[in-house]
């Protein structure tokens, strides 16, 4: 097992190495916004041209929401006024401008850049885009067309380098004995001396859900009984979250308030909708434009407005938007200053009414759920939780898991995932150089077991830390395989199709559920004819040689065509001929449309392979 890590030295790789990853991140957008014209980012998919402002009301918060619309000039008599497709989605960091001419030289451009204003996309609709702006005082264009872009998103970064900066600063005396074991400079306490005696609690646990395997139990009664950190290795399709939902429920059993938190909205929003369904009551904060419409009856923005104490607001946000609607009528400058003020002292009094129903809604609640990110803001800041629960912590950055667990006060971790899949996806050079190979983490890794004696991870050079390695990864280095459980039993994939990884990544030690390991497409429960292509659980196609030339969309950019990427993109046409014609085959079979998922990792091939005639019946 590894040494135990010194904390401010950990704290200081991390800054240099988050600081190195926004860079990078940085420069490659701005080198797309800088090199491209408006009208090249909106063929990229990563603008919308010719916009007009709709309307303006009041969010959440007292922020400023501005829905936008095609303008009519541009629309021709008797069609929709439908936006153009594009990539923009819901969440992502946007500028909205007054838009250049076609003409306009590189100085009026930066001069029409710098009176923008920034936001956040609400909501994309066909018609219409809203988004939520960035600063409360913000003018927003208005007198022409309007250009929305896509910005690189730098506020995450922004806080895990303000907790790590706070890390680094602690001193000694401030380092909890839960931190300490985080660094390895204090050992997990054990495992209680009578946790096998059929006699103790966690033999007669009543369960929520009767059919979780034997692994599955094995894993949440482990994560019960820990008492600073439990990691929970959960393989593809071995149902981790599902795992977690028991263990969530078990917790609740125990009057303990909880924190679970994932990496991003979907993983978060996921164990939203599994919890509802057993009636919990919980909070999701989070940004309203981020979350699932089936969450956000549970989201912090609708419980402000429905619970009784949301009354106490109301009366000032109309105010709010008729002040907000009247901005738009006046053109006269000093008028618009005055309306400004008045807004400023409306938002100071909305969100001190705010705060108090937010206060009592969150300090109310045993479950709160949050991204890593979203769980470092003010609403949980310095509050008290018995658990934190991060689900797809191998997907995380370590520094992002360190929001919550410093910015609130807990005692014990449970991490979900599997650290033998990809690591998060690292843009910057000095952590791609020494990008460690999957085999090379297997082999430093041991399976399911209670023996910490086993084989004992080597400690890398300082030289070799990236933002690859996870706090999933440092901790199993740390403490061995002691502190984890796995997952043994999946439920998505034929025997045949899961051996592979089982031999190669978990020492063989995957079972495929009965119902799974010997299905085939001919067996559907409807009528399926038995082919060759219906027959087979895995059939691998040679694509290698001259006959499948790849290209790259800046390739097909220059003749006009439409590109989401601007030439990152790669397409092959013969290997998109050859999966519609197995799709085709498929079809022809008789196995429906919703049974088959075409997965490639390039938008150009997507667009590329749906441009084939595929036929269902």
């Amino acid at each position: 097992m590894q040494e135990p890590t010194d904390i401010p030295s950990f704290a200081a790789t991390q800054l240099t190495l988050l600081d190195a990853e926004l860079k990078a991140e940085l420069s490659e957008t701005n080198a797309l916004l800088s090199s491209h014209t408006p009208t090249a980012l909106a063929r990229a998919g990563l603008a919308i041209l010719n916009l007009n402002v709709s309307s303006i009301r009041t969010g959440l918060g007292g922020k400023t929401v501005v829905e936008l619309g095609l303008d009519p000039a541009v629309v021709t008599k008797g069609d929709k006024a439908d936006i153009p497709e594009h990539g923009i989605r819901v969440g992502d960091i946007v500028a909205l401008q007054d838009q250049p001419a076609g003409s306009a030289k590189k100085t009026e451009k930066r001069e029409l850049a710098i009176k923008g204003v920034e936001g956040v996309v609400l909501r994309v609709k066909r018609e219409a885009i809203e988004i939520i702006l960035d600063k409360e005082d913000a003018d927003v264009p208005s007198a022409g067309k309007l250009w929305l872009v896509k910005l690189a998103n730098d506020v995450t970064y922004k806080r895990m380098n303000q907790t790590m900066s706070r890390l680094q600063k602690l001193e000694d005396r401030e380092y909890t004995p839960f931190m300490r074991v985080l660094f390895g400079q204090d050992s997990p306490s054990p495992l209680p001396s009578d946790l096998n005696d059929p006699s103790h609690p966690l033999h007669k646990l009543e369960w929520n859900d009767p059919s979780l395997n034997h692994s599955q139990k094995e894993a949440v009664k482990f994560a019960l009984a820990s008492r600073e950190i439990a990691l929970i290795h959960g393989p593809p399709g071995t149902g981790k979250t599902h795992t977690l939902i028991e263990l969530i429920l078990q917790l609740l059993k125990q009057k303990l308030r909880l924190l679970v938190c994932g990496p991003s909205n979907i993983s978060v929003d996921n164990i939203v909708e599994r919890l509802a369904a057993h009636k919990v009551p919980m909070i999701r904060l989070g940004h309203p434009a981020r979350l699932l419409p089936s969450v956000l009856n549970h989201s912090l923005d609708v419980l402000t407005k429905t619970s009784d104490a949301a009354a106490l607001v109301q009366d000032v946000r109309k105010e709010m938007d008729d002040k907000q609607s009247s901005i738009r009528k006046t053109r006269n400058a000093r008028e618009r200053r005055q309306i400004y003020a008045d807004l400023k002292e409306l938002r100071k009094e909305y969100r001190e009414r705010e705060k108090g129903c937010v206060d009592n809604l969150v300090q109310g609640s045993k479950v709160v759920l949050a991204t890593l990110h979203g769980a470092g803001g003010f609403h949980v800041k310095g509050q008290e939780f018995d658990v934190v629960i991060v689900d797809e912590a191998s997907q995380a950055l370590e520094a992002q898991c360190w929001v919550p667990l410093l910015w609130v006060k807990a005692s014990k971790l449970v991490l979900a995932g599997d650290h033998l899949q990809l690591p998060p996806t690292i843009k910057s050079l000095n952590s791609k150089q020494t990008k460690p190979s999957q085999k090379n983490k297997k082999d430093a890794k041991v399976s399911n077991g209670e023996d910490s004696r086993a084989e004992t991870p080597v400690k890398p050079a300082a030289s070799s830390t990236t933002l690859e390695t996870t706090l999933f990864d440092r901790l199993l280095a740390l403490h061995g395989p002691s502190i984890k459980r796995m997952l043994t039993t999946q439920y998505r994939m034929h025997e045949a199709i899961m051996r592979f990884p089982s031999n190669e990544l978990y020492e063989s030690k995957l079972i495929a559920a009965d119902f799974v390991k010997d299905r085939l497409l001919k067996d559907m429960p409807y009528e399926v004819e038995d082919t060759d292509d219906t027959r087979e659980p895995i059939v691998f196609f040679d694509t290698q040689g001259g006959d499948f030339a790849e290209k790259t969309e800046e390739e097909e950019i220059k003749k006009g065509g439409k590109g989401m990427s601007l030439g990152d993109s790669k397409s092959n046409e013969a290997e998109a001929a050859l999966v519609t014609m197995h799709v085709n085959n498929l079809a022809k079979a008789g196995v429906k449309a919703e049974d088959i998922a075409v997965v490639t990792p390039y938008n150009a091939q997507v667009r590329g392979t749906a441009m084939h005639d595929i036929v269902f019946a």
